[in-house]
């Protein structure tokens, strides 16, 4: 299993599934989340509202559509930090786990990652990077994973936490 960091835009990642940071209705919003559907066309919102509402932590499967050559959005929930004390952690940790489960159970070979939460529900970007590098290191099922930062603060982030000892 391969992980790594990039500074970018999601929308053109060369994987199998790329995941969205996504509200619990699943008919895009804004952010990555906007920016994946507005990529992705109109049908991805369409596939979306059939699935939702999508629970905090939980991870559902669309086809991609306008992503070529991506064949799958994984829409997954992050959690709204309240200040750390409310089980944003767990909730986060289960953003990723349950999108990888997700992924292997969909035979992805690749997978590309947001900073999900740290936009508008704002997650801290350590804090989420933390997260982030220990629930995909926990869960070996993808060969090859992108950590898609979209700013230099959670780029580094990021890189930092890959950096410590597994």
């Amino acid at each position: 299993m391969g992980i790594e960091v990039v500074l970018g835009d999601i929308t053109t990642e060369q994987v199998d599934a790329i995941v969205t940071a996504a509200n619990e209705s699943l008919l895009g919003g804004g952010g990555v989340d906007g920016a994946i559907h507005r990529a992705a066309g109109p049908r991805l919102a369409e596939a979306g509202a059939k699935l939702a509402p999508c629970e905090p932590g939980q991870a559902v499967a669309t086809p991609a559509f306008g992503l070529s050559p991506v064949k799958y959005v994984i829409h997954t929930v992050g959690p709204v930090w309240e200040g750390g004390e409310h089980g944003e952690d767990e909730v986060l940790t289960n953003c990723y786990l349950n999108s990888l489960r997700l992924a292997a159970d969909l035979d992805v070979g690749s997978i590309a990652f947001p900073a999900i939460a740290t936009g508008i529900y704002g997650f801290p970007a350590q804090r989420a990077a933390r997260v982030a590098v220990r629930a995909v290191r926990s869960l070996p099922v993808v060969d090859r994973i992108r950590l898609v930062a979209f700013d230099e603060e959670t780029r580094h982030a990021l890189t930092a936490e890959l950096a410590e000892p597994a």
